[in-house]
């Protein structure tokens, strides 16, 4: 009986310890027994503590609390073992305050009894509880001396008679043998099971070692490059050194050859005249009268002729000689000298979109553009990642050469060409490791297979910016898409339509949508613009409301534009052609307008984290910031292509700093400024490719600061980094957008966007 009991027990001791979440409250023997820490008991016992003193004596707690405070660096708040680096929560008051574990003592207790059995290891369990059940019984800890024979299904937990008449009366309790067999068998599926997981962790360890050698290596590679260019470098000063200091020495000589030629010449010419005046003041002083009228002709010939003679007196060279180095432009060069080139990014969390993923077109050039990410899934910014791609046929030989492009930007274009009809794999590896959904599995048909729509022409399109002028832009309706089907796409990055609610002027129908948002109580707001009305939905489409006249009165709408909801509901409307804006409650009864005598053409509007109101002016290409009351905060912007400056901006969206982000149509950019107008930056280019626009429209802000832009000359919808660097589309092949307005994020995280051209809103998915 007391053995069955003692088993029972055991196994019913550590399945619950197994199972128990973390991080939890730990105690103390929880942490000192768990056999991951082992190194704390050595610590222990090299502190000169006793082994015996890890048993359950209460009364030596103290050595154990001694040595977790050792441990545990001051006011941290939880522990983390050095080994797993499982974290676990330290009381309030910290070691101090930790409980003993009687489960995972009186566990330790009884396997110590059996001398041969050394500290158990997981899958060694049973073996050493089976080999331990011959020792006496356990007691309760909560009644000295009662032996633990129940069990108590609701709590899991063992106990003794007591128990079940006290604590546990009202619960379900049987005798613990009768539960014995369940737990063992409970015991040993999750044993299996960790065990199974073993041959995956041995592939995890040795390719994250050989990864390991690799950067060791690559290490020793650059330092060996490092010294062999900087070596190279010292050489290449040093000849230079040689080479000015011989040229120096040349020049120098050069130039005392001249003046020591001219000095000697001076020094000729001063002797000549000192012996001559020597000569003729002997003369004239102790010479006779015959003596001096018989030299008297010779000197004075020789002095005149001294006195006529032309000496060298100015310097035939100068004293100008130096070297000039321009050191601050190579100092600069030296200190930006060599770049490391690494990245963070790694295959599993790094994602791939594009068409080219499922399907191309035979001999036409197909592209897919790869977002390098993080461990954690965030961005990585910088290039030169290794990248390989490529494609193959059923029978895994190489079916196209593969170009990939680096953006420098975190994220590369994969270029490919396919030759025939089939089905091929695309690889994508990233150090080696495939990309998220790699290989992808995709189809190739020949151009004449693909159904054409006779809207699959290029148009000349009536700019949507409301100033009555045309402007010449491409904008191409897509036919319905050649790859639509039912079938979930194999995908997972890719976003898809969830919904449509479509065209006509009844209620939940639309003629010329402009301006959409989304309230975070899960309603949709449609500014209807030739209808002449906004329109309210649920986040699924369901049609609740539908407010506004037309008119030119105040609460009457002319030709809304924009809309946005405040922070209290209230809807608050851009109206062009009344130029002000309109505050209405959320079951749009009309309360006030705003801006009336400011605004020429106010076109997308939304409400900043202060509460304020800010207008985007198409017409008058500025941007009007309001209090709610109407009163004017501030306005920038004007006229023109330069930073602070528009041509004909449409939309704007508040980012989580505040910030303002608006669409600047005509100027194919979107520029971001902070709350007081100032500008920061701005990113896109007329063009058709990734992060290019043709006349930005739409724009919203996500949780991560993501730039959502609708791209309405190119009919599709672009996804930017909080920097303005490109990351993605969203997919809108299954119903192309054609002429998308206004773009708003619904509160449970789709992308809602006004497809004015089709006279309808659309809803898709999207992957942040």
């Amino acid at each position: 009986m007391y053995q069955t009991t003692t088993v029972v027990f055991l196994i019913f001791t550590f399945t619950a310890f197994i199972r128990r979440p973390y991080p939890e409250r730990l105690t103390i023997s929880s942490y000192r027994d768990s056999p991951t820490l082992e190194t704390l008991r050595v610590k222990c016992l090299a502190q000169g503590h006793n082994g015996s003193k890890w048993d359950s004596n209460p009364g030596l707690l103290v050595h154990r609390r001694v040595c977790l405070q050792n441990y545990i660096p001051p006011q941290s708040l939880t522990l983390s073992c050095p080994v797993c680096r499982q974290t676990s929560i330290l009381p309030e008051k910290g070691v101090a305050a930790l409980q003993n574990n009687f489960f995972i003592t009186n566990l330790m207790e009884v396997l110590q009894r059996n001398p041969e059995c050394s500290p158990p290891e997981a899958c060694s369990v049973l073996e050493s509880v089976s080999a331990a059940a011959a020792g006496k019984p356990l007691c309760c800890p909560n009644h000295e001396g009662k032996v633990m024979e129940f069990y108590c299904e609701s709590c899991e937990t063992a106990m003794c008679l007591d128990c079940t008449e006290g604590e546990h009366r009202e619960h379900v309790t049987v005798p613990l043998r009768d539960v014995l067999e369940q737990h063992k068998a409970a015991l040993k599926n999750q044993l299996d099971a960790i065990r199974n997981r073993l041959p995956q962790l041995s592939v995890a360890i040795e390719l994250v070692n050989e990864i390991s050698r690799q950067l060791t290596e690559r290490k020793n590679e650059a330092v060996v490059e490092i010294n062999s260019t900087f070596e190279e470098l010292e050489r290449a000063l040093h000849l230079r050194k040689n080479v000015l200091v011989t040229d120096l020495e040349n020049i120098c000589c050069a130039k005392q050859k001249v003046l020591q030629a001219q000095l000697s010449s001076l020094l000729q010419g001063k002797e000549h005249i000192q012996s001559s005046c020597s000569f003729t003041e002997q003369a004239l002083s102790h010479g006779s009268a015959t003596e001096v009228l018989l030299v008297q002709k010779q000197m004075s010939e020789r002095v005149s002729a001294l006195a006529r003679h032309d000496f060298p007196e100015r310097p035939h060279q100068n004293a100008h000689l130096g070297c000039q180095a321009e050191t601050e432009g190579l100092r600069r060069s030296i200190q930006n000298l060599g770049v490391l080139i690494t990245t963070s990014a790694v295959g599993h969390t790094s994602v791939a979109t594009g068409e080219g993923l499922r399907h191309a077109l035979v001999g036409h050039h197909t592209t897919i553009t790869v977002t390098t990410k993080d461990k954690d899934g965030d961005l990585v910014r910088t290039g030169s990642a290794k990248l390989q791609a490529e494609v193959s046929a059923a029978d895994g030989g190489r079916a196209a050469e593969v170009e990939v492009t680096d953006n420098k930007n975190g994220t590369y274009e994969v270029g490919y060409t396919l030759r025939g009809e089939g089905e091929y794999a695309l690889s994508l590896l990233l150090y080696g490791q495939p990309v998220r959904g790699s290989p992808f599995r995709l189809r190739a048909v020949k151009p004449s297979d693909v159904p054409q729509s006779p809207d699959d022409v290029k148009r000349r399109v009536k700019s949507p910016s409301g100033t009555g002028g045309h402007v010449r832009q491409k904008a191409v309706r897509r036919p319905s898409s050649m790859y639509s089907t039912t079938k979930k796409k194999e995908n997972p990055i890719e976003d898809e339509l969830i919904y449509r609610v479509g065209k006509g002027r009844e209620k939940g129908e639309f003629t010329n949508l402009q301006g959409i948002s989304a309230s975070s109580s899960g309603r949709v707001v449609v500014a209807d613009s030739n209808n002449q009305c906004i329109q309210v939905f649920t986040n699924d489409g369901q049609f609740k409301l539908r407010f506004g006249v037309r008119g030119r009165s105040p609460g009457q709408l002319q030709r809304p534009t924009g809309v946005t909801v405040d922070m209290n509901g209230d809807i608050i409307v851009a109206d062009y052609d009344n130029r002000w804006v309109s505050i209405f409650t959320s079951d749009g009864k009309f309360k006030n307008k705003i801006g009336a005598g400011r605004l020429m053409g106010p076109k997308g509007v939304a409400v900043d984290r202060n509460g304020h109101i800010i207008t985007v002016d198409n017409k008058a290409c500025c941007v009007f910031i309001f209090q709610s009351n109407g009163k004017l905060v501030t306005k920038f912007g004007a006229r023109g292509t330069t930073e602070r400056q528009f041509a004909g901006p449409h939309f704007v969206a508040v980012n989580n700093k505040n910030e303002i982000v608006v669409t600047d149509f005509h100027n194919h950019s979107v520029k971001v400024y902070n709350a007081d107008g100032e500008f920061l930056f701005k990113f896109g280019s007329h063009g058709e490719g990734n992060g290019q626009f043709n006349a930005p429209t739409g724009v919203a802000v996500d949780s991560n600061g993501n730039i959502i832009v609708a791209d309405w000359g190119n009919s599709r919808i672009q996804v930017f980094d909080s920097s303005g660097s490109f990351l993605s589309y969203i997919n809108t092949s299954a119903d192309p957008l054609y002429g998308p307005q206004g773009l708003a994020l619904t509160s449970d995280g789709h992308v809602v966007v006004a497809d004015s051209g089709n006279h309808c809103f659309k809803v898709y998915r999207y992957l942040q």
